[in-house]
């Protein structure tokens, strides 16, 4: 039995690092029993050594992980373990672990972190779109627990699936950080926030993903919603994820705030939405590109020269304000 109480798969042998814990048959959302696959072999050394590849650094794990949101993990998780009482840590959808990774780096003594995901059960899972269960039909738990244990000793506790579980493996109220990534359904996206909420302490940060991509619209939709009925009060949003709080996003902000004029690599972008709130706007400052352009190719002797195109060498700056003084003497 773990601190929760909950029933752990036996381990192989001292050397075994695998937590796979039980799911209790839930409902898909039809209401009829989904079937829950039986907990997987667990990982020994043996096991995790047959994987093919192994990481060398972070950016060898698949992924969609930008550096900004790197940065973010590591900056927030960072500002939690400074200031704030110990906490769990939570994942809801792994792919091949790149995120966990992060997480797992700031998992501290008297801490669990949780990590839910279909793995392989993902293409019999019929709740999900045919799309989903094609697009991750290559998820592995092996090369989940191979990629992680690349970076960190022992794996974290694992269920195996769906999202709707994890509240029969985590106790309320106990969570620090929850990162959102596993079904971008509408419905599935507002169960998963329902949970968070539930799971998170007063100061806790959820971490939604995706909640902007052209692909998820419901992931986008179940986030504003959320925001705006639920009293979610965002903190901080990427490219591709929104950072948010049902506490104070103050202290968060200002931390934040601070570390970006540190830094050289992003800046902040200040935006206000509903409820007049103040969200930061992560964004990463470009290198600028060489200005001398390449030289032209002489030109061949005797060839006659071809005129360049009308208007074709006025910078558009030029351009724009000779149509705004048209159009002011049009309508003068």
């Amino acid at each position: 039995m773990n601190r929760h109480g909950l029933k752990v798969c036996p381990r192989q042998g001292p050397e075994e690092t695998s937590r796979v814990l039980e799911c209790k048959p839930h409902r898909d959302n039809f209401g009829d029993p989904t079937p829950v696959a039986p907990p997987s072999t667990p990982f020994t050394p043996e096991v995790i050594s047959m994987a093919t590849t192994t990481p060398k650094k972070l950016d060898d794990v698949p992924g969609w992980m930008i550096r900004a949101d790197q940065w973010l993990f590591e900056r927030i998780l960072s500002f939690q373990v400074g200031s704030q009482a110990p906490g769990d840590l939570v994942e809801l959808g792994v792919y091949k672990g790149k995120s966990a990774i992060v997480i797992g780096r700031h998992q501290q003594p008297g801490e669990t972190f949780t990590v839910c995901d279909l793995f392989e059960d993902v293409t019999s899972e019929l709740t999900l779109h045919q799309a989903d269960r094609n697009a991750y039909r290559t998820l592995s738990e092996e090369e989940f627990a191979n990629n992680y244990l690349a970076f960190h000793d022992t794996l974290p506790e694992v269920v195996r699936g769906l999202s709707s579980a994890i509240e029969d493996h985590v106790t309320a109220g106990s969570c620090r950080y929850i990162h959102i990534d596993a079904s971008h359904m509408y419905v599935n996206v507002r169960e998963d926030a329902a949970a968070a909420r539930r799971l998170l302490r007063k100061d806790g940060v959820v971490v939604f993903d995706d909640f902007r991509t052209e692909h998820t619209i419901g992931t986008a939709n179940a986030v504003w919603e959320t925001i705006v009925n639920d009293d979610l009060h965002p903190i901080c949003a990427s490219e591709r994820k929104m950072y948010a709080t049902w506490g104070d996003p103050e202290p968060y902000q200002r931390e934040l705030m601070e570390r970006l004029a540190e830094s050289g690599e992003f800046r902040a972008d200040l935006h206000t939405i509903v409820r007049e709130e103040r969200v930061i706007r992560v964004v990463t400052n470009k290198a600028k590109k060489a200005a001398a352009a390449p030289a032209a190719a002489p030109a061949k002797t005797g060839a006659t020269p071809v005129p360049a195109k009308a208007g074709a060498s006025v910078p558009i700056k030029q351009f724009l304000n000779k149509v705004a003084n048209k159009v002011q003497r049009l309508t003068a």
